[in-house]
């Protein structure tokens, strides 16, 4: 496969064949730099927790810096299922299913790619979705 040339600047449009090479590469990039920030910041925090092992003598100053390392951690949770998230549409980008509704099979729109590039559903089934969640919820 020729590698393709992306010039600074360039935006996805709805004036061009959907999920194009062009655009393929656009998303590949968004989020393999998305990925390699979310790595950077997690050696970051592992770098922080383990500096920060000092024994507080204060009970507060103890308790707090529990607490700040405690939600640290959780942070960091969500940010590593984030990256499977987005090793998954790296895969799917590989395959060409990047970009359509795993529901209907339809494509989602550029807008929402761009603003959310792990969207696995269309706007409209992403919706009906959370309205099927509340109802569940609310049983």
């Amino acid at each position: 496969m020729a590698k393709v040339t992306i010039e600074d600047g360039y935006r996805p449009s709805d004036d061009e064949p959907f999920m194009n090479e062009r655009q393929r590469e656009y998303f590949r990039r968004k989020l393999l730099n998305w990925k390699s920030e979310i790595l950077r910041e997690a050696q970051d925090t592992l770098s922080a927790l383990q500096s920060e092992n000092e024994n507080h003598p204060d009970l507060a100053d103890r308790a707090s810096s529990e607490t700040d390392r405690a939600i640290e951690l959780r942070a960091r949770d969500r940010q590593r299922k984030l990256t499977s998230k987005i090793d998954a549409a790296l895969a799917r980008l590989e395959e060409g299913s990047y970009g359509f509704c795993e529901e209907t099979g339809e494509p989602i729109s550029l807008k929402r790619l761009d603003a959310r590039p792990i969207a696995t559903l269309s706007l409209e089934a992403q919706e009906r979705h959370e309205r099927r969640e509340r109802v569940y919820r609310d049983d």
